[in-house]
C-alpha cells in the first residue's frame, strides 16, 4: 500500500502539469556535460569531442528517475567559434512520463586581451514530451481492501505528446587558470502541457571556478600537472533554487571530486566523485550522498560519464581551449 500511494501521488503530480510546473534533469557531473550546463562552451576543447552520461536518481524509490544524455562539439575555423548537437532523454516514474530533446548550438570566440576570451552562443532545441495513460493510476481506483482495481472517471487528454521548439543562450568568459559563465535556458518559456497552458520557466545557470597549480609548470598547463580546483555552481528555476560547491583534484591519471549541494533553504546530498582520464579518454563515477528528509529511503542518486577526445587535423593557428575542470 506504501509503494502504491507513492506511485499515486507521483503519477497524479504528473497529470496535472497544466496547472505545476517542471524543472529540468540536472547531472552532479556537471563539467563531464557541458555544453547541456552552458552552450558556450561548445569548442571549448577545440578538437572533436564526444560525451555521454547516464544518470539514476532515487534509485531506491518507485518511479526513480532516469537521465541520459549525449553530445558532440568542435571549433571550425571558418564558423569562429565552436559548433555542437546534443541529445537528452528524460525518463520519469518508470516510463510514465518520458521527455526527449535535440538541440544545436553555435558559440562565438573573441579574445579580450592575450590573457582573456569570451565565449558567446546561441542555441535551439526541439522538446518532446510523452505521457503513458495506462501507468497512472488515481484515488477513484483504489479499493481500502484491494488496491487498484477500479477504472478511473478521470478523461485522458487529448495529445499523450506535446512538443515544442526552445531556445538558449549563454555567456563564458575564461583564462588560464579562471572561468565564469553564466547562461539562460527556454527564454521562449514553451508549453509542455498536456491539459491547458504550463510554460516551461526560465533556467537561470552561474557558474565560476579556478585552476591552482600544486607544482610548477611550463608555459601551457599539461593534463600530466596536478590541479587543485574549486568551484562554484548557482540555478534557479522558477521556485527551485540550487547551489553546488565544492573541488576536483587531479593527479594524473586518477580524478577525485568532493561537492555540496543545496537549495537556498535545505541541505540535499554531498557528491562524491572518482575519474581516469588519458589525453583520448576519460570516465568518472560520482554517487550522491542524500543528507536530506529523503536521505533513509531514496538510495542516493548514481551517474556515469564517458567522453573522447579526439585529435584535430593541422591548424594554421593555435586556439586556447578552455582550461577547466573535466569531470
Amino acid at each position: 500500500m506504501r509503494r502504491s500511494f507513492l506511485l499515486c501521488l507521483e503519477c497524479l503530480l504528473i497529470f496535472i502539469a497544466g496547472n505545476t510546473y517542471a524543472q529540468d534533469m540536472h547531472f552532479s557531473q556537471y563539467y563531464a556535460n557541458p555544453i547541456y550546463l552552458n552552450p558556450a562552451f561548445a569548442g571549448n576543447a577545440v578538437c572533436p569531442r564526444l560525451v555521454m552520461n547516464y544518470r539514476n536518481q532515487w534509485p531506491s524509490l518507485p518511479g526513480q528517475y532516469v537521465s541520459y544524455s549525449a553530445s558532440y562539439d568542435q571549433h571550425i575555423d571558418f564558423l569562429a567559434g565552436g559548433v555542437g548537437l546534443m541529445f537528452n532523454a528524460d525518463n520519469a516514474g518508470q516510463g510514465t512520463l518520458n521527455t526527449t530533446t535535440i538541440s544545436g548550438m553555435y558559440s562565438y570566440k573573441m579574445a579580450v586581451s592575450r590573457y582573456v576570451s569570451i565565449n558567446l552562443a546561441l542555441q535551439a532545441s526541439y522538446f518532446q514530451n510523452k505521457l503513458d495513460w495506462s501507468k497512472l493510476t488515481f484515488n477513484d481506483m483504489l479499493s481500502p481492501k484491494d488496491g487498484f482495481v477500479y477504472n478511473t472517471n478521470e478523461k485522458q487528454p487529448q495529445n499523450l505528446v506535446v512538443g515544442s521548439p526552445d531556445f538558449s543562450a549563454g555567456l563564458l568568459v575564461y583564462g588560464e587558470s579562471f572561468y565564469a559563465g553564466l547562461a539562460v535556458h527556454h527564454m521562449t518559456q514553451p508549453n509542455e502541457a498536456f491539459l491547458g497552458t504550463g510554460k516551461l520557466p526560465i533556467e537561470y545557470t552561474i557558474n565560476a571556478g579556478g585552476i591552482i597549480d600544486l607544482v610548477q609548470h611550463g608555459k601551457r598547463r599539461r593534463i600530466e600537472d596536478p590541479t587543485f580546483s574549486p568551484n562554484i555552481l548557482i540555478m534557479n528555476q522558477l521556485n527551485a533554487q540550487e547551489i553546488n560547491y565544492g573541488v576536483y583534484f587531479n593527479r594524473y591519471p586518477l580524478v577525485s571530486g568532493l561537492w555540496f549541494r543545496q537549495s537556498f533553504q535545505n541541505p540535499d546530498a554531498f557528491i562524491t566523485l572518482l575519474g581516469f582520464q588519458t589525453m583520448f579518454f576519460k570516465m568518472g563515477y560520482s554517487y550522491d550522498v542524500t543528507v536530506s528528509r529523503l536521505s533513509a529511503v531514496s538510495g542516493g542518486a548514481h551517474e556515469i560519464s564517458m567522453g573522447f577526445q579526439f585529435e584535430c587535423k593541422p591548424k594554421k593557428k593555435k586556439m586556447r581551449a578552455i582550461n577547466c575542470p573535466v569531470f
